[in-house]
């Protein structure tokens, strides 16, 4: 099994752009975030993250960025006061949705049993290629490098969840090889936040529980962690400390929804925290909507998913009448949802996701008896 993740993707397609920022902290994101433009003396003119002012979060950002403490997901009033002087871009999803497919038939030309998990990461299933993963990666990532410029970081092991782990390791550019005798020694001694799937909020209590590792996370006791995560939770923790993971790689043609989510650094109140929630929301949706649009597919149900400061977990969905890919349709069908849920309560976690996918070359005139009102995050 292998997981192969772009190198800060849209930051580096940035960067094939604007070559003189390479090496320099630059961050993407925000909503009204102007290109560079050239100056009297015809040389481009860049923004700083310390002049942004507004609701907008961060996309992405380069490693130098992301060593100053910058992350996806953070407000850019945040980052600004983190990284001040990097450079910042607004976010060109026509740029990302082509480089994303070029990344992808290149893989597939070569591998072509791939379960797409967005616009800059999928797993690999490399079972027909034998005792030899590591050969086929690295012509996976020659051939990824020759398609777009850009550089992979790829994760080979026993099942998704280890690759997904393994592909974190070496970045930039990595090739990591994690088998189940290495788990003890690979893996173990990392942070349990590193599984995918672990938050910072479940994190922070691990540590409170003096879990601080994922070997830690594998010797605890299951009592302890059923009674301060539920049963299923703290079942799925225990699996994946020990590196257990059942789930097959699931093809394109397989696929049922796309989805993102986020967990926050601080529990976000609704009503208090609205204006961060909302940027959240509305990155979220632009993320999902760029998804779609590399997948070719269009989606008729909409569901929101909210998780609770006490970890209880909400979905509500909404079905449309036509099928959508756009991130301005994805958001007004998200707010819908958030209609439905109750949101009197702190929040540590906001998904969206489409359903009932359609391909775009299959999408007929007539869409069906699909029949329901659309609703507002603001009202």
């Amino acid at each position: 099994m292998a997981h192969l993740d772009m190198d800060a993707f849209y930051a580096s397609v940035e960067l094939l752009r604007y070559p003189r920022l390479r090496g320099q902290p630059v961050v993407v994101g925000g909503r009204r975030v102007e290109a560079p433009v050239a100056g009297d003396d015809g040389a481009l003119q860049f923004a700083r993250v310390r002049d942004y002012r507004g609701r907008g979060v961060v996309t992405t950002a380069t490693y130098e960025a992301r060593a100053l403490g910058v992350h996806s997901g953070m407000g850019l009033m945040t980052a600004g006061r983190l990284a001040p002087d990097a450079f910042l871009l607004p976010a060109d999803f026509t740029a990302y949705r082509d480089y994303s497919a070029r990344f992808k038939r290149a893989v597939a030309a070569l591998a072509p049993q791939i379960e797409d998990r967005g616009i800059d990461e999928i797993y690999i299933d490399l079972t027909a290629f034998g005792a030899e993963p590591a050969r086929i990666a690295r012509r996976i990532k020659e051939a990824v490098h020759t398609a777009t410029g850009l550089s992979c970081s790829i994760g080979l092991a026993p099942n998704k969840l280890l690759a997904k782990i393994a592909s974190e390791l070496d970045k930039p550019d990595g090739l990591t090889v994690v088998a189940s005798a290495d788990l003890a020694t690979r893996v173990w001694p990392l942070a349990a936040a590193k599984i995918n799937g672990v938050g910072p909020k479940s994190a922070r209590r691990l540590e409170s529980l003096g879990i601080h590792t994922i070997g830690d996370l594998a010797r605890a006791d299951f009592g302890l962690l059923q009674a301060h995560f539920g049963r299923n939770y703290a079942a799925w923790l225990h699996a994946a400390a020990h590196g257990r993971d059942e789930r097959p790689v699931v093809t394109q043609a397989e696929r049922k929804s796309v989805s993102r989510e986020t967990t926050f650094e601080r529990d976000l109140h609704p009503r208090q925290d609205r204006a961060e929630l909302t940027a959240i929301l509305v990155a979220l949706c632009d993320r999902v909507a760029g998804d779609l649009q590399a997948l070719g597919v269009r989606g008729r149900t909409v569901g929101i998913k909210l998780r609770y400061e006490d970890f209880r977990t909400l979905t509500r969905d909404h079905t449309l009448l036509e099928p959508l890919d756009d991130a301005a349709s994805l958001l007004a069908a998200s707010r819908e949802c958030l209609r439905r849920a109750p949101l009197d309560r702190p929040l540590r976690l906001l998904g969206v996701r489409v359903s009932a996918l359609v391909p775009i070359t299959e999408i007929a005139e007539d869409p069906g008896p699909w029949t329901q009102r659309q609703l507002s995050f603001n009202d």
